[in-house]
């Protein structure tokens, strides 16, 4: 797809130095998601010493096939859109660790300590916690290969692309049962598959979902396959009490059996909800001073390209008030 007037030439930019184990910052970015390079920015424009430290760019943008809802773009694909924060990001001289895991932060003395799996360690005055969630997947054949070309995760991005489509619903919970719902006022045919025997959604959502004429409810189910070329073009269901195994005719399929929210490096840190996210105030404050959290891997509701990057913005700018006050800058 292209974009007039936009151009995405990341090989002109400087590669980005290596953050200094021997220094210590004034803020620690971990993530590379919307939330934490929005950060990056903020962070940036205060002209404090801070450093970037992730697994990769893009998150779970990365993975969306088309994004229409994200302001400044009709339409952008969610590995171009990741190019654009990458390359602004990147204007700026700040020191990244790329392809790293973290995997723990610890308070050391009045500093906070970042370690990695790789044995490397940054220390910082401030974090900002921006490392998201992951999809919990299916882990069956096709899903992988065919993730963003059918396979989608998130029904308010990805449903209308799917107008007039054949569409595979997985999962028996709330956010399966909305997707279903939401699908329903595009697509002409739905299967919604649970995995378990009875839905565990809501029943004012089964009852909405079952008044719809075109969606068909298959519990004690589970996806075997998915199957396609260049693009889903079936889902093989096989019946947990039977085993018959059913191949239908299908053009997607949205996974909808949960998200896990990378917060693990913190948790003997800080306060989470039972859910595992950072539990963050309106100023993305967490339980421990000096470290704020930001995006999906929060507390905050909906989990969207712009709450993140937004989120992200406030988190960085909490994190100077913070140094400002406690004369740390």
């Amino acid at each position: 797809m292209e974009f007039p007037g936009i151009s995405f030439n990341l090989s002109a930019l400087k590669a980005a130095s290596r953050p200094d184990p021997e220094k210590v910052y004034d803020l620690l970015i971990l993530g590379g998601g919307p939330a934490a390079l929005t950060a990056a920015i903020y962070a940036a424009r205060k002209t404090i010493t801070l450093a970037l430290i992730t697994k990769e760019f893009g998150g779970q943008v990365s993975e969306t096939s088309e994004i229409e809802n994200y302001i400044g773009f009709q339409t952008i694909t969610g590995t171009e859109l990741t190019n654009r924060f990458v390359e602004h990001v990147k204007g700026f001289d700040i020191p990244i660790a790329e392809k790293e895991t973290i995997q723990k932060v610890e308070k050391d003395g009045g500093l906070f300590l970042v370690r990695l799996h790789g044995g490397a360690a940054f220390r910082g005055k401030t974090v900002v916690f921006a490392t998201g969630k992951r999809h919990r997947n299916l882990n069956v054949p096709g899903e992988k290969e065919l993730r963003g070309r059918g396979v989608a995760y998130c029904s308010i991005c990805d449903a209308p692309f799917f107008r007039g489509k054949r569409v595979v619903v997985a999962g028996g919970g709330n956010s399966a049962v909305t997707a279903a719902i939401d699908l329903a006022k595009l697509a002409t045919e739905i299967t919604v598959v649970n995995f378990a025997a009875g839905w565990q959604a809501d029943g004012i959502l089964l009852d909405n979902l079952r008044r719809q004429g075109h969606v068909k409810m298959l519990d004690n189910s589970a996806v075997a396959r998915i199957e396609g070329a260049d693009r889903v073009s079936a889902v093989a269901i096989r019946n947990r009490t039977t085993g018959g195994e059913t191949t239908i005719p299908a053009d997607g399929i949205f996974i909808e059996i949960g998200l896990f929210a990378n917060t693990e490096p913190v948790r003997d840190l800080a306060a989470v909800s039972p859910s595992g996210e950072l539990i963050v105030d309106c100023a993305c404050r967490t339980s421990v001073e000096g470290l704020f959290g930001a995006g999906d891997a929060t507390t905050v509701p909906y989990n969207q390209i712009v709450i993140s990057a937004g989120e992200g913005a406030k988190a960085a700018l909490g994190a100077y008030d913070y140094l400002l006050k406690k004369g740390l800058i």
